[in-house]
């Protein structure tokens, strides 16, 4: 579903404005619900300046009153003009995403140390802030960071991620230990092949010596 171009503003604005529950703000602004709290608590990070949804035009009255009478109803933002995408600057991540931002970099910080605050925030899409706020753990929801592959959430390739490991331990000089676990494995399955088209080509040669010759052979057949 599409997100208002201002998602934090205009949660800002509907928690002022608005007896819309906490979860349909987050849902309709793509935040975590957490955020949502962290905003009508004035706790945030940032002190925000509302921004109104109604008069961008990504939502009407009407939509906001089904949202006040029905706590399970999700608002349905209107279809805005198609906005200019950037073509350089930080990762965009999509929304549905954002929330799982903070447990890729603990992953990283973890168990990548090596890895630079400025080359995990292009890899992630983040902002040194908020790297050092993990980092430190002064994030304010760091009791719910838990640390996660970033592959795994999407937020960024294998590919990518081995590039950037790469390359940030040969700049730390440190030697990267392959994994041989698999090498044995490996050997064996390849000798395995090699027993199997082997004896596949001795039941070929058995089986063309074996054939049977006809009962009456043409005299005249040379």
């Amino acid at each position: 579903m599409a997100q208002p171009l201002m998602p934090h503003a205009t949660a800002s604005w509907l928690v002022d404005n608005t007896a819309l529950s906490f979860e349909q703000i987050a849902e309709f602004c793509g935040l975590h619900i957490l955020e949502v709290q962290a905003i009508a608590d004035d706790t945030a990070a940032t002190k925000l300046t509302g921004r109104d949804p109604v008069r961008a035009h990504e939502l009407t009255m009407e939509e906001i009153e089904k949202g006040q009478a029905d706590p399970d109803y999700r608002l349905q933002m209107l279809k805005g003009p198609e906005q200019v995408r950037r073509t350089k600057g930080p990762r965009y991540t999509p929304v549905s995403k954002r929330q799982d931002k903070p447990d890729g970099i603990a992953w990283i910080i973890r168990n990548h140390p090596e890895i630079s605050d400025g080359a995990i925030g292009k890899l992630i899409g983040t902002t040194r802030t908020t790297i050092a706020a993990i980092r430190d753990r002064t994030h304010w929801n760091i009791g719910n960071i838990t640390p996660k592959d970033p592959v795994t959430l999407g937020l960024c390739s294998q590919r990518e991620l081995d590039a950037l490991v790469a390359k940030a331990a040969k700049a730390a000089g440190i030697e990267q230990v392959q994994d041989t676990r698999l090498e044995g494995d490996r050997e064996a399955l390849l000798e395995q092949l090699r027993a199997e088209r082997e004896a596949a080509a001795r039941a070929g040669e058995v089986g063309e010596e074996a054939a049977p010759r006809p009962l009456f052979e043409d005299p005249f057949k040379r």
